[in-house]
């Protein structure tokens, strides 16, 4: 690895950041399917910052259009905050998600993107594996809409 402090700083400051929005989204929750949700929406959130970083998913890191990601997290920010957190509005949230993500390589070939290395497939798969774990957590958000309601127990 080639990283300077800041990038171990950076690094840290984004695990411990989605460590503690798990610990604030699931504190309250007793339901095991809206932990789970909370967690692999986290995740895969975690994980696409983490790439496009380092990498990028289109083309290099420096890309411009590896920007739109940024979009695809702030329609799932925004949309769990109107969602207030409930599993229903989480679930339409994350498929909102889902479809965004969908759609940033779709974009960026409409607009020829001028570097889209390792290829179009390679990109389109790699987006698409993104695509189904925002896909899935929104399955599991709606799943968690109808569980019968449980409270959190302090001993578990």
């Amino acid at each position: 690895m080639d990283w300077d402090p800041g990038s171990f700083i950076i690094a840290w400051v984004l695990m411990a950041g989605v460590g503690l929005a798990y610990r604030l989204v699931t504190g309250k929750s007793g339901s095991r399917a809206y932990r789970l949700a909370t967690g692999l929406a986290l995740a895969a959130g975690f994980l696409l910052v983490w790439v496009n970083g380092a990498v990028g998913l289109i083309g290099s890191e420096d890309n411009p259009a590896n920007l739109m990601y940024g979009g695809v997290l702030a329609i799932g920010m925004i949309g769990a905050a109107i969602a207030r957190l409930q599993p229903l509005g989480m679930a339409r949230a994350l498929f909102a998600t889902a479809l965004a993500q969908l759609l940033v390589p779709v974009i960026a070939l409409a607009l020829r993107s001028p570097d889209f290395r390792p290829g179009v497939v390679a990109v389109l798969a790699l987006n698409f594996v993104f695509v189904l774990l925002f896909a899935g957590s929104a399955l599991l958000f709606r799943y968690a809409a109808t569980e019968p309601h449980r409270l959190h127990s302090s001993l578990a």
